[in-house]
């Protein structure tokens, strides 16, 4: 049984408490929280019977927490990381893992001086449909590649962004990009592989705050294919879609739904007898109140903890998604097309006032 301690008890803390603590994870077991918001340490604590702490040294201080789930806001998540790494402790970082690549760099030094696996949270990878598109394109049934694109058309009040006063700001969480669509610039990247230069633009259309609501950016791939990314928080009156497309020159997928969990198109050329039985038993997540994907997920951590094995994403790969999503914000400061590889000079992604 591999014991999980929660660092950071906002938002998403609920979706992780409720599969740790309530054990729906098989092998996993929820010990304890730490907020510095006492009322939020609490709450979860209370609710699912584990011990609150409001201090990181006292927490980390816990010898029976073998794992730490990093929930903090973004621009924290690389001092939080590192100290969960020298305590000796594995660490699963939601995202982005980090908001500068200096950091992101540090974590992955820290977690591999310290021994510990470094997890970072992009649980749509695990979604059914996904899974099953990720399979047809290994198997080679979309041919060359054409276009890729990700929709985020989702709603985020004033309100929303006012819960907290780290929200949309540069030095802790950036805007639309690196918050909510941060997890389908990874999926467009995982599907076509590595890009070679982007050209973005962005506005803060709805709400006030420092970063962008909404967003629009085209991709080239190294492979020769095109990307586009639409996102957006300033969808109103309620959220619409968060989408992928796969187009390629023998087939054609499209994952759209809520969040990328149920698949709207699946045609390919030469179809094959299992395509209708993609659609008829793997087109929608099952049903599932905690979060399918993030089940998915903290089965396979407690896998590769238990077995040793590799983390389908771990720092170096979080790393890669963010240095695209740091290649869009170099060009919406820069107005230009910014090709990878490359060293962020405007970016404002972690700035400190």
């Amino acid at each position: 049984m591999i014991k999980f301690g929660l660092l950071g008890c906002g938002r998403i803390a609920k979706r992780h408490s409720d599969l740790l603590g309530g054990g729906h994870i098989p092998g996993a077991e929820l010990v304890a929280v730490c907020d510095e918001v006492r009322e939020r340490a609490n709450a979860i604590a209370a609710k699912f019977g584990v011990l609150a702490f409001y201090n990181i040294d006292e927490f980390l201080g816990r010898k029976d927490i073998q794992a730490v789930s990093v929930l903090t806001p973004s621009g924290m998540h690389p001092a939080h990381t590192i100290a969960v790494a020298k305590a000796g402790k594995h660490v699963i970082v939601e995202k982005p893992m980090a908001l500068r690549l200096q950091d992101a760099d540090a974590m992955i030094r820290a977690c591999d001086a310290a021994a510990v696996k470094l997890f970072v949270v992009k649980q749509n990878r695990f979604n059914v449909p996904v899974v099953k598109a990720r399979e047809a394109l290994d198997s080679g049934r979309f041919g060359r590649l054409v276009l890729g694109t990700v929709r985020v058309r989702w709603s985020r009040d004033q309100a929303y962004y006012d819960q907290d006063k780290w929200r949309g700001t540069w030095a802790y969480d950036g805007g639309v990009l690196a918050n909510q669509a941060s997890h389908h610039v990874d999926m467009l990247e995982w599907f076509f592989g590595d890009v070679v230069s982007v050209h973005a633009r962005a506005a803060t259309a709805l709400v006030n705050i420092e970063a962008e609501d909404t967003a629009v950016a085209t991709l080239r791939f190294r492979n020769g294919a095109l990307g586009i990314i639409e996102a957006t928080t300033a969808i109103r009156p309620k959220d619409l879609e968060g989408s992928l497309s796969i187009l390629g020159e023998k087939g054609s997928v499209e994952i759209a739904g809520f969040a990328v969990n149920k698949i709207r198109h699946w045609r390919f050329s030469e179809e094959l007898d299992s395509d209708k039985d993609v659609m008829e038993r793997f087109s929608v997540n099952p049903p599932n109140v905690y979060g399918f994907g993030h089940q998915a997920y903290y089965e396979h951590v407690v896998k590769c903890l238990n077995d040793q094995s590799p983390a389908l994403v771990d720092g170096l790969q979080g790393r890669k998604s963010l240095e695209l999503i740091s290649a869009l914000y170099e060009s919406i400061e820069t107005g230009k097309e910014v090709s990878l590889n490359f060293v962020p000079q405007l970016c404002r992604l972690g700035e400190l006032p």
